[in-house]
């Protein structure tokens, strides 16, 4: 039985860092993707998990699988093509370590995961679905990831889903919406940014967008950046402060909450369509926890804490 399943992306991203002696800028290899890293971020909490997806037979593929069997995650539903290349990322930080994207995914693996190379007992035998958006980009994975859903709204799955978008990877912003937008009406569990309030709902305000969700959700989060998460149920919504910390790279916050986040849901063993504003908050505070300390060093996977260092954090915090 796994605690969390997730389908989507497993990608490398190069990651700015510095220059060479010649002048040149230099990137460094980090694993990533953001269904890979909400896994991680869950398996080092203390979850059983498992990845669907697909890389390429390149040396990038290779390090991916490697990287997710070290952190314990199982990878008998990752899927290996010699016939596309792993998708990659490279991506550029500003003095703020806010990030821009570039990608190298014409057509990345990742985008090639088929419906009948899905493992649905894998799925079925997992607590929470999770997936993103970018593999609602194309076909085959929009075919694979919406199979998938079917799949484990039949199995009782809790679905779990936080969009990313991504501009260069969509033909327009209309088209994005409309992808994006068509598998809420299956979830339980949303997260979003501040930046997608709009492209996600039509509402620009989080309070408001975090309502519009929960018209079929039964818990959606609006993530705020330094000022915490804007979390809301049926009863209401409030926001939930983050923790001081020193930001290195932005890359993996919001994976490393929602991680966070899934990992208290599950450890209250509460059911899923009777989470309180209270009981969503203090889910919150810990995703908020996992996410200070995820900013705080270079990397997606690479940050993601432990539930040791979480529960510090937390601990420290409390007393002061």
């Amino acid at each position: 039985m796994f605690t969390v399943t997730a389908l989507g992306e497993l990608l490398i991203d190069f990651t700015e860092k510095g220059y060479s002696e010649n002048g040149q800028r230099l990137f460094e290899q980090n694993p990533g993707g953001a269904p890979a890293n909400v896994l991680v971020a869950l398996q080092r909490l203390g979850a059983q998990t498992a990845f669907l997806g697909k890389v390429g037979t390149d040396m990038h593929g290779s390090y991916l699988r490697e990287t997710l069997q070290n952190e314990g995650v199982n990878i008998e539903g990752l899927i290996v093509d010699d016939h596309f290349f792993t998708t990659l990322a490279f991506v550029a930080l500003n003095s703020a370590g806010e990030r821009h994207f570039s990608f190298a995914r014409k057509p990345g693996a990742d985008t090639q995961l088929r419906p009948d190379e899905l493992r649905k007992d894998i799925i079925q035998n997992s607590r929470i679905f999770h997936t993103g958006s970018l593999s609602l980009t194309g076909e085959p994975v929009r075919s694979a990831t919406l199979e998938a859903l079917k799949t484990a709204q039949k199995a009782g799955c809790v679905l779990s889903y936080d969009p990313n978008y991504r501009a260069p990877l969509w033909d327009s912003r209309e088209e994005a919406a409309r992808q994006m937008r068509s598998v809420l009406p299956y979830m339980d569990l949303v997260k979003i940014s501040d930046e997608e309030t709009e492209l996600l709902t039509g509402c620009a305000r989080p309070e408001d967008a975090a309502a519009k969700l929960v018209e079929h959700a039964k818990a959606a989060v609006v993530t705020l950046g330094g000022k915490g998460a804007y979390v809301c149920t049926k009863e209401g919504g409030t926001i939930v402060p983050t923790f001081a910390g020193k930001v290195v790279d932005t890359t993996g916050a919001g994976d490393s909450f929602w991680g966070g986040f899934l990992f208290a849901f599950l450890q209250s063993g509460i059911a899923v369509e009777n989470i309180t504003l209270e009981q969503a908050k203090s889910f919150a505070r810990f995703g908020n926890a996992a996410a200070t300390l995820c900013v705080g060093k270079r990397g997606g996977i690479p940050a993601m804490p432990t539930l040791s260092e979480t529960e510090a954090l937390l601990k420290t915090a409390a007393t002061e």
